[in-house]
């Protein structure tokens, strides 16, 4: 690459790393740790690590070649990734600041469009009743 162009490339590479650290990056961990109760929250979480380091590793591995053959098409890219990543956010993550981590649950399983999958089950007690 011309050295100006390395230059533009380094300074785009930092920005994307701050800019991911302070927004995106965490939710990788935060929102698992959210939405599964507290019986399976620890399984949930291995579950989350199990598949994000490989993830990470082919991102970072792939990144080099596709910088080489996309030149600054690679952050247009990772751009596009970032909207689609913050359409899912917005129409599929529910809110849930103020909330006990307890009830996270419910307030994914009242969601409209989780409550139509049945992938969240309400937690009950043993009698049946809600908790």
């Amino acid at each position: 690459l011309p050295d100006n162009v390395s230059i533009a490339v380094i300074v785009m590479i930092c920005v994307f790393i701050a800019s991911f650290a302070w927004s995106w990056g965490p939710l990788g961990w935060l929102i698992p740790s959210e939405i599964h109760p507290l019986e399976t929250r620890s399984a949930g979480q291995g579950l989350n690590v199990t598949i994000n380091l490989p993830f990470t590793f082919l991102i970072a591995q792939a990144f080099v070649s596709m910088l080489c053959n996309m030149e600054y098409g690679v952050f247009i890219f990772f751009a596009a990734w970032i909207i689609i990543a913050t359409l899912f956010t917005y129409f599929f993550i529910p809110e849930t600041k103020g909330l006990l981590i307890e009830d996270v649950h419910e307030v994914f399983a009242a969601h409209w469009f989780w409550k139509r999958t049945g992938v969240v089950a309400h937690n009950k007690d043993l009698d049946g009743r809600p908790s």
